[in-house]
């Protein structure tokens, strides 16, 4: 019985370890969300636009928020601890300044 108690504690804290909680997640939302933003505006430019022009700002959007994902998931792998952050850092890993 002790041992699966144990056991059990154990992977409680391993699963907890591996969610970070040092507001990593929250900043990388933060980033996705900006630049899905600007990639709703970029479809919106598009729908205006015919042609290869139209074309290639659809494809300027699509870019744009799988770079959005791609900073989502670097800032919540580098397990940045966003708590000690300023703002001014903050905005600028969601900017990319």
């Amino acid at each position: 019985m002790r041992l699966i108690i144990t056991t059990g504690l154990a992977a409680a804290c391993l699963a907890l370890a591996a969610c970070g909680g040092d507001g990593d997640d929250k900043l990388g939302d933060q980033a996705a969300d900006a630049a899905e933003n600007q990639a709703d505006m970029m479809d919106e430019q598009a729908d205006n636009m015919t042609g290869p022009a139209a074309e290639a700002m659809e494809d300027k959007a699509d870019a744009t928020r799988q770079a959005g994902e791609d900073k989502e998931e670097a800032i919540d792998d580098s397990d940045v601890d966003a708590d000690d952050l300023t703002n001014g850092q903050k905005d600028a890993m969601i900017n990319g300044q």
